[in-house]
């Protein structure tokens, strides 16, 4: 999964005017995450999220997803279900990603939902920097049309913050670098 996600890297370096080995390189060490999903069936479907709507504060998810279904995005103010396709894999963008191109690329609002019938199971690879890595966008993505968004941070400072004080959301960056801000702050006052 490595190797296909520095692949992706590599071509949506190239959608930014990038040098293709531009995120390649940055993703070439990294600290990523596998992970399988099962979400068993439910009485009352209606009433439960497998899980609920989020963005993934990583940088890139490739999931394969079974027959079964039930993966959702929201777009266009509705959800929508994302068709399971033999040998084909989801690839949604995330919030690390999002800050590393200046808020270019968005990060993609989901959710899981479950079924009265059948047991779903998927598996996600989370494509992370380095936990240590600094993530700033490419000088290139900064210009007056599109000024400076999110600060500079670790991984590991994103991690801690989704994992301790805030569920992933469509404002995850925003709500991380109000934090980051005040974490600034609290550390300028001690000396």
């Amino acid at each position: 999964m490595n190797k296909v996600s520095q692949e992706i890297m590599g071509m949506l370096g190239i959608s930014l005017v990038l040098d293709q080995a531009y995120f390649k390189d940055f993703f070439e060490q990294n600290d990523s995450i596998l992970r399988l999903n099962h979400y068993p069936p439910c009485q009352k479907p209606e009433l439960t999220l497998g899980t609920g709507p989020h963005t993934d504060p990583t940088s890139l998810t490739i999931l394969q997803q079974d027959q079964v279904g039930g993966l959702q995005v929201f777009a266009d103010e509705k959800w929508h279900s994302v068709a399971h396709i033999p040998g084909a894999f989801v690839v949604n963008i995330g919030d690390t990603f999002m800050a590393l191109t200046n808020g270019i690329y968005k990060s993609c609002l989901h959710r899981a939902v479950v079924n009265t019938e059948t047991v779903r199971k998927s598996l996600a690879f989370f494509l992370c920097p380095k936990l240590e890595r600094p993530v700033t966008p490419a000088a290139g993505l900064v210009n007056a049309a599109n000024s400076r968004k999110y600060p500079d941070f670790t991984w590991a400072a994103l991690l801690e913050f989704t994992q301790n004080h805030y569920r992933a959301d469509m404002k995850t960056l925003v709500a991380f670098s109000k934090w980051v801000q005040e974490q600034e702050s609290n550390n300028k006052l001690i000396p």
